[in-house]
């Protein structure tokens, strides 16, 4: 959806009527909390003035300088006459959205009521989540509110992908002098999501790694399948479909024919969200979520993790009701939003205890732009444990400053010492996409 509106202010008995049928109206607050009071000491000049002036006007016997005097002995008073104001507000935000997709343009609108006495300097500032972009208009406004009115702003914000909480908003409301002011912020409980399907992709190759149930994946047992593997001597028991007639009829002697079992795999996706690979977790993100489409799809098993300060972790599973989960999880989870870290990645503990949930047959398909050496660590440790690794490392580098330069450079070393070491590397060009990086791997890992 896309929407554009021009944010403005509006006097009103009432406030603008039922929201949509595609609104979120449960942005509601009255209660005023952090309440302060100060002076603005706006006319603290003024008093130094006055004085100022009257003693040059008794000096000099000035007329005009002891009218200025007493202007301004009148305009200090002014000032002293007006308490702080106590403001008693109600809000209620309304956020026009059906399930926005990232990109999409979504209306805000927040009404404020007032319910106490006249307000002749009232300034409103809503409290937008970092995750959404204003677009058009402002969250901001500034009027006079008499009793028993409400003011009405709007504004437009642009979405991206996660769960965005808007919890407050601040208010500052002066006397008619302005000499005093009080600030407050009343809390609001209103949220939009933007929950994007999983990206399309049509497979993802995997190493061996199997289960005891049927799937996709070759084994190196034999059993029923359909790629031929060994003969046996024939066993009581034996379908007759699996007897070696051929080999009957040239020796005499019955056999069975072993076929290479094909058996589901565990797969857990792994999203790099440390410090040093943030930039890129919007591509990790993409690509843990085209790998588990494409396996869930197939039939495997699949869960996701957030490798960083924020940890996140959904078990593998299977069906319609996990994908839905794993699409939420990829969307709304903390450690996989676009957000800068705002804790210390504690590296050892979470290492640990991403081996501790992994299951003992899973392979990991670790998403990370390779931008330090830990991360290669990682991997090399995780495949040393007994957890097949294949990487999906999106080029985030660049090439103008000697810098990147040599960050490239870095990288590229650090994939080719993963591949010596036997890790699968998917090395995603930003000139490609995802799926034609996928492709073009998969050719290498097939020659």
């Amino acid at each position: 959806m896309s929407t554009t509106t021009t944010a403005e202010a509006e006097t009103t008995a009432e406030a603008d009527g039922e929201p949509d049928a595609d609104s979120d109206a449960d942005g509601i607050g009255t209660t005023l909390t952090g309440v302060t009071t100060r002076e603005t000491n706006r006319w603290r000049g003024v008093t130094a003035l006055s004085l100022l002036a009257a003693a040059a006007g008794i000096a000099s016997s000035s007329p005009a300088a002891l009218l200025l005097a007493v202007l301004g002995v009148a305009y200090a008073a002014y000032g002293e006459l007006f308490a702080a104001p106590s403001p008693s507000l109600g809000v209620e935000r309304t956020i026009h959205a059906d399930d926005p997709e990232p990109g999409d343009e979504v209306d805000v609108m927040l009404s404020v009521s007032n319910d106490g006495a006249f307000l002749p300097d009232l300034r409103v500032v809503d409290d937008v989540p970092a995750g959404v972009e204003v677009v058009d208009g402002s969250p901001r406004l500034a009027t006079a509110l008499r009793s028993g009115k409400s003011a009405t702003l709007r504004y437009t914000v642009e979405m991206h992908r996660g769960q965005h909480d808007f919890d407050s908003m601040h208010v500052r409301a002066r006397d008619l002098s302005g000499a005093r002011e009080t600030e407050a912020t009343i809390p609001t409980t209103s949220s939009v999501a933007s929950v994007p399907e999983l990206p399309e992709l049509a497979s993802f190759p995997l190493r061996e790694q199997t289960v005891q149930r049927v799937g996709r994946v070759p084994t190196s047992q034999g059993g029923s399948g359909v790629e031929f593997h060994a003969t046996r001597e024939y066993r009581p028991g034996d379908p007759l479909s699996r007897v070696d007639w051929h080999r009957l009829a040239r020796t005499g002697e019955l056999s069975t024919v072993q076929y290479r079992e094909e058996r589901a795999a565990t797969v857990v996706a792994v999203v790099d969200a440390r410090d040093a690979a943030h930039v890129a977790v919007e591509y990790g993100v993409e690509a843990a979520g085209g790998v588990a489409s494409a396996l869930l799809d197939a039939g495997d098993r699949v869960g996701v993790a957030a490798f960083g300060p924020h940890w996140e972790w959904l078990a593998p599973g299977t069906g319609r009701d996990h994908c839905v989960r794993l699409r939420d999880a990829l969307a709304r989870g903390r450690g996989f939003a676009a957000l800068a870290p705002d804790r210390r990645f504690l590296g050892a503990l979470v290492f640990r205890r991403l081996r501790k949930h992994l299951p003992a047959d899973a392979q990991v398909v670790f998403c990370s732009p390779l931008a330090d050496d830990n991360a290669a660590e990682y991997v090399r440790r995780l495949e040393a444990g007994g957890s097949p690794v294949t990487v999906v490392s999106p080029d985030v580098t660049g090439s103008d400053t000697l810098g990147q330069q040599v960050a490239r450079i870095e990288r590229a070393t650090r994939i080719r010492s993963l591949r010596r070491a036997g890790v699968r590397v998917v090395d995603w060009s930003a000139e490609a996409s995802f799926p034609v990086a996928v492709a073009t791997a998969s050719r290498g890992w097939s020659q």
